[in-house]
């Protein structure tokens, strides 16, 4: 038994390095199985971004922080999209019986990012994910440079600013 914990200590140690609380680089994102709005399978080794920096969101419906959140990145999106090149996902984590709603409510909400669903959350265990919101910034090589969780005003603000200073090749602190 102390050999398979071992073990999986050496894995997690492997795959993520901690460069200080709350920020890690993985080498890449876990591959898990996930389905797109219409029900189409996706992978998300797919989420990819051409050497930009990209934005992972975990939300649902049923969560008001995460709708905030993603509603106000969405009044700015488009300048973000010009000005860095940035490309968001937004990972709902919703359940058989509230998915239905998800597709509802990002076309009310015009929102115009690549949304996935995680029905069984296995992307979101993968990935550590706590409560939600829960958002990564991955560099342009796909690793993790920053996460947080949950919902502020403003927040939004420090996320875009940390994009840029990926762009300008600084590190994210």
């Amino acid at each position: 038994m102390k050999t398979l914990r071992f073990l999986l200590l050496l894995t997690l140690i492997g795959s993520c390095t901690f460069a200080q609380e709350g920020v890690f680089t993985y080498k890449k994102l876990p591959t898990v199985k996930l389905k797109t709005v219409k029900g189409l399978p996706y992978t998300s080794d797919s989420i990819t971004n051409n050497g930009k920096p990209i934005i992972i969101s975990f939300w649902a419906t049923w969560c008001k922080p995460c709708v905030r959140e993603l509603t106000t990145i969405a009044d700015v999106y488009d300048d973000w999209i010009t000005e860095t090149g940035v490309k968001l996902y937004a990972i709902s984590v919703d359940d058989s019986r509230s998915m239905t709603l998800v597709a509802p409510m990002i076309n009310g909400k015009g929102w115009d990012y690549t949304v996935l669903l995680d029905p069984n959350s296995d992307f979101k265990r993968a990935m550590n994910v706590g409560p939600i919101p829960h958002t990564f910034l991955l560099n342009g090589k796909g690793e993790v440079v920053y996460q947080h969780t949950s919902f502020s005003e403003g927040d939004e603000l420090n996320l875009i600013e940390m994009v840029r200073k990926l762009n300008r090749g600084e590190e994210v602190k």
